[in-house]
């Protein structure tokens, strides 16, 4: 993955796309803060699936940004975030499709052995384990709650 963000900043310096060449930017600042902070607390540099977590989580930072510019009348500032948006999405798995996701929570069940809502807890984190960044765990979750009442 970090080999993958080195190329996409050459090609955008090449480019001179400069909307694309500061997102970059911001993603491996990112990630160099995430390594400082595991150096300093004796863990290991951050992994694919960190990096994954790290874009996820500045995808929603940004689209909690457009919303409240929008909201703000603020409407350049929301294209903005839309565009960082597309470029960091650019860099995360694709997400696996409604029909693949009901499958996964329906085998996901079955592994953990779930008979209720009290499993419900378990079920999630095997999710999100296997699938880190490649579904929305919040739909997720309705699907597997529907599936266990």
């Amino acid at each position: 993955m970090r080999e993958k963000l080195a190329c996409a900043l050459r090609d955008a310096q090449k480019a001179q796309d400069k909307r694309r060449l500061s997102t970059i930017r911001l993603i491996q600042a990112a990630v160099k803060d995430r390594d400082i902070a595991n150096r300093t607390a004796g863990k290991d540099p951050v992994s694919d699936e960190d990096i994954a977590a790290i874009l996820i989580k500045m995808v929603k930072q940004r689209v909690e940004s457009a919303r409240t510019f929008e909201e703000a009348g603020r409407l350049e500032l929301a294209e903005q975030e839309r565009q960082e948006i597309a470029v960091i999405r650019g860099f995360l798995p694709r997400p696996l499709e409604e029909e693949a996701v009901k499958q996964a929570c329906e085998q996901v069940i079955n592994e953990v052995g779930a008979g209720g809502l009290r499993d419900m807890g378990k079920c999630m984190d095997a999710l999100k384990e296997k699938f880190p960044g490649r579904m929305d765990f919040g739909k997720a979750s309705g699907i597997v709650k529907g599936m266990l009442r």
